[in-house]
Formats: C-alpha cells, structure tokens, sequence
C-alpha cells in the first residue's frame, strides 16, 4: 500500500471511494434513504471536484489504484475519511489514519476533532477518539445521525 497526497483530475475516482464506502459499508447502521441523502448518484460533480480541491486529502493506492482517502485541515478537523466498500479491513484505514496523526504532529495540531458516522465510530475509538456529542445533521431533507468526536494529541 502506498498514501500519496491527491492530485487533481482523480476527483471522480474518488467519489467512487466515497460511493461505495457509503453505500457498501455504512449500509448495516443507515437506511437506503440516508444513504441515498449521504452519498447521492447524483451529486454535482463541479461541486464534488471542488470539495476534493478544497480538502486536498491523502490517497491510499494499492496496486496503483486509489482505495482510501482522508484529510486532516490546518485546525485539526478530518473532514473525509473513507475506505472503498470494496478493500475493508484491509489496513487502509489504519494507513491512512496514521499519515493523519503524523500531519497533525507535523502541523504542530493539539487536537483532531471529526463528524463521524456511526459505521466509523468504533475504529475512531480504537485510535483515542471520544464522542463529545451524538448529532442529527440533516441531509438533502433527511436525518443522518453520527457524532462530533475528539482526541487531543
């Protein structure tokens, strides 16, 4: 496996990663109307692609193909986190949670803090997260709940 910081015009493969993360994964803990709000077939990709842009997150490859990716922002917030539906548990999350905590480290960042599902919340725990709060954010009209989490570094 190999994490490299994304590169531009891979944006829609990673959509796939998004995709499949949410639709495959998450499927045990969220209806098919979540999770049609969450991760829509639909989405504006001008708006996906500027996201992604905007995130400018670390891509895990394996076989030279993107199968995770996730970002950590300059006040230590992990906006994405996703592992394709179709490589779990594989040691991708755990990669690309450790690229994650080195950035942290190296930004000088005291605290991670993220909004996180609640298919994902275990594995945050497992690397010191704490739910500071369950919420109920509302997407494209319905209810998605997960949790604010933190850990300090």
């Amino acid at each position: 496996m190999h994490i490299r910081r994304f590169q531009p015009g891979e944006e829609l493969t990673l959509f796939e990663v998004y995709y499949s993360a949410i639709h495959l994964i998450a499927r045990n803990d969220y209806s098919e109307e979540q999770l049609n709000a969450w991760a829509p077939s639909d989405l504006d990709r001008k708006l996906w692609v500027n996201r992604i842009r905007g995130i400018n997150p670390f891509v895990a490859e394996i076989d030279s193909k993107p199968v995770g990716y996730a970002d950590v922002q300059q006040n230590g917030y992990i906006d994405h986190f996703f592992v394709s539906g179709n490589h779990p548990r594989k040691g991708v999350g755990k990669a690309l949670m450790k690229v994650i905590h080195s950035e942290a480290k190296r930004l000088g960042i005291a605290e991670l803090t993220s909004d996180v599902s609640k298919t994902a919340q275990p594995f945050f725990e497992r690397f010191g997260f704490v739910v500071i709060e369950q919420r109920k954010p509302v997407i494209r009209g319905v209810e998605v709940p997960n949790a604010l989490m933190r850990k300090s570094l």
